[in-house]
């Protein structure tokens, strides 16, 4: 054999063995599990993960405006026409949020009665709320600010007046546009003082509470679907939607009194002045519409909002589950914002309320920087329990040199010490405790012992109602489980509970805390399986109907996502949740 084919030789087998190597550690790692954000390997840890379903309020929440910041979800929404509230999540989900009216509007003012959309924004360093209202006929429809007096979206407030561009015509929706360093507002208004259409307005701003100049006209409601229910005819619920450096324009058309209202879409050519009309293009045909199929009605009036982490867009909506709903039952939804490869957004939904959809990338983590602190130790509030009841948390923390310690405070009681194991350079170390919570908000603090450093927190608890339901199982409301509900099968005793998203930071042997009730007379077997690998079986014994046991299961689990399936669930079984913690 001559030099040459042994060097080829040489090289192919250099690039077999470098190929089943890659092949060992990844498989190692990751499983073989589906990132439902694009079969992505998962390399670093960004929480627990988890799903939820929609809607993720559970009361009407029209008009939603959602905005993260610093560790919360904050939204706002036309609150019955007649105040303004503002709800604080750790989470998207926002059933068990924090909420407040942060502002009652005077009696007999020109801004008294039918307040509607307010827009929720962080401007320059400050919150600030835009709102349309009236003196009770809708003619006199304009658009108003408040500002908050303190850093705190659920403090106080204070009435800055009109937000006027000199033509005083109709407006609602308005908000503010932040481009390239300039301020632009952003409306639904009439052009004259008849309501024959609603149009989509542009002027600049000198600050954000100042309009500068003449209002522009972008974009008329001309296309059939923007023109069902009317007249009149409908562009309103203007959003904001940014990507790597290109502008857009979200809106609502069609009446929002049907089922036909719709999310449309005006993109700003790149490098174009956003206050020519020409410089902007809209699409013909909605980015989302309803879907009678799995009955979801008039999906729009939306706001843009970004995972924790900030690597994805969100979308947050209102949408109705009955065709003749009309402007009753609109719930808050929300779903995660794709692009195609000309940078275009797309939305996959809207979305079934049975749908299991993977939370936003990084929610669950509460991060030490966003906790407040005293003394050296963190302060972790607004920390929701719907039961007096006991939960998994999970420290990040770093501990360079040597072992260290922590002592955890929860709800301002000394719970107990922690030890905390050496970590390597800059690498992250991870501990599971359980602690006990009060109903409804709770806090945690954590004292450090000297060199070790705490990263963040998590709550590592999956409920199954947020879990994709199959083969006849279900998922219902329920005032005595953990979260908004619990699983249950049906009488064929092939029921399935799909969970999806389950991430951990490092692979190895697992303790699954599985809380199950059995309604029935005999004991009941379930099958899991991890991965799509061989099942293991539980047993639940008979109990009481609305109390829930936890049953302990020890599992080998994938650094990374992670897919737990429970079969044979039935009419006799409710789930609860699965807590996880390290063995």
């Amino acid at each position: 054999m001559n030099q040459k084919r042994i060097s080829l030789l040489a090289a192919l087998v250099a690039a077999i063995v470098i190929l089943v190597l890659l092949w060992i550690v990844l498989g190692r790692d990751h499983g073989n599990s589906a990132d439902q954000r694009g079969d992505a390997i998962m390399t670093t840890y960004s929480g627990h993960g988890g799903t939820f379903k929609n809607p993720i309020v559970d009361m009407d929440t029209p008009d939603p405006s959602v905005v993260y910041k610093d560790g919360f979800y904050y939204m706002t929404f036309t609150h019955n026409g007649a105040d303004i509230m503002v709800m604080k999540s750790r989470t998207i989900d926002f059933r068990h949020a924090k909420r407040k009216v942060v502002w009652y509007p005077p009696f007999g003012t020109m801004y008294s009665a039918n307040l509607w959309a307010p827009e929720l924004q962080y401007i320059q360093g400050k919150w600030y709320i835009y709102f349309a209202a009236d003196d009770g006929n809708n003619e006199n429809h304009r658009m108003y600010v408040l500002e908050a007096v303190s850093d705190d979206p659920l403090g106080e407030y204070e009435f800055r007046g009109k937000v006027d561009d000199g033509s005083d015509k109709w407006a609602i929706d308005g908000l503010v546009m932040e481009h390239e360093e300039q301020l632009y507002f952003v409306w639904s208004g009439w052009e004259g003082d008849v309501n024959i259409s609603q149009n989509t307005y542009i002027a600049p701003m000198s600050d954000p509470l100042t309009i500068s100049g003449p209002r522009v006209l972008l974009s008329e409601p001309l296309y059939e679907w923007e023109r069902a229910g009317g007249p009149p005819y409908i562009q309103e619920g203007q959003a904001i939607l940014k990507h790597n450096g290109r502008l857009f324009i979200a809106y609502s058309g069609a009446g929002s009194w049907t089922p036909f209202y719709s999310i449309g879409l005006l993109a700003l050519q790149e490098g174009g002045n956003p206050l020519e009309p020409e410089h902007w293009s809209k699409v013909e045909q909605p980015l989302m519409k309803m879907n009678e199929e799995i009955d979801v009605f008039g999906p729009g009036h939306n706001s843009f909002t970004t995972s924790p982490d900030g690597t994805e867009t969100w979308i947050v909506y209102h949408a109705t589950s009955g065709i003749h709903d009309g402007w009753n039952n609109r719930k808050a939804r929300a779903e995660r914002v794709a692009w195609d490869d000309q940078g275009m957004p797309i939305l996959n939904g809207p979305l079934a309320i049975e749908t299991a959809i993977a939370v936003p990338a990084g929610e669950g983590i509460y991060y030490a920087k966003h906790a407040k602190v005293a003394d050296g130790e963190l302060l972790f509030e607004l920390i929701p329990s719907r039961h007096a009841t006991e939960m998994p948390i999970l420290l990040h923390y770093r501990s360079e040199g040597s072992d260290s310690s922590a002592v955890l405070f929860v709800n301002e009681e000394e719970w107990g010490g922690v030890e905390l194991a050496e970590t390597a350079h800059q690498d992250i170390g991870y501990v599971w405790v359980i602690v006990p919570f009060n109903e409804g908000m709770n806090t945690i603090k954590v004292q450090l012992e000297e060199g070790a450093a705490l990263e963040a927190i998590e709550i590592t608890r999956y409920e199954a109602e947020n879990a994709q339901a199959g083969k006849g199982a279900y998922a219902e409301s329920n005032p005595f489980a953990s979260g908004w509900g619990a699983v249950l099968g049906d009488s064929t005793d092939e029921g399935e509970l799909q969970f999806s998203n389950f991430v951990v930071p490092e692979a190895g042997e697992y303790e699954l805390r599985i809380a199950a009730s059995n309604r029935g007379d005999a004991e009941q077997q379930l099958q899991i399986s991890i991965n799509g690998k061989k099942a293991k079986v539980i047993t639940i014994e008979p109990g009481e109907r609305q109390h829930f046991n936890t049953i302990l299961l020890s599992v080998k689990l994938d650094k990374g996502i992670n897919e737990i399936v429970i079969k044979n669930l039935s009419s006799a079984i409710a789930l609860d949740y699965i807590d996880i913690l390290k063995s």
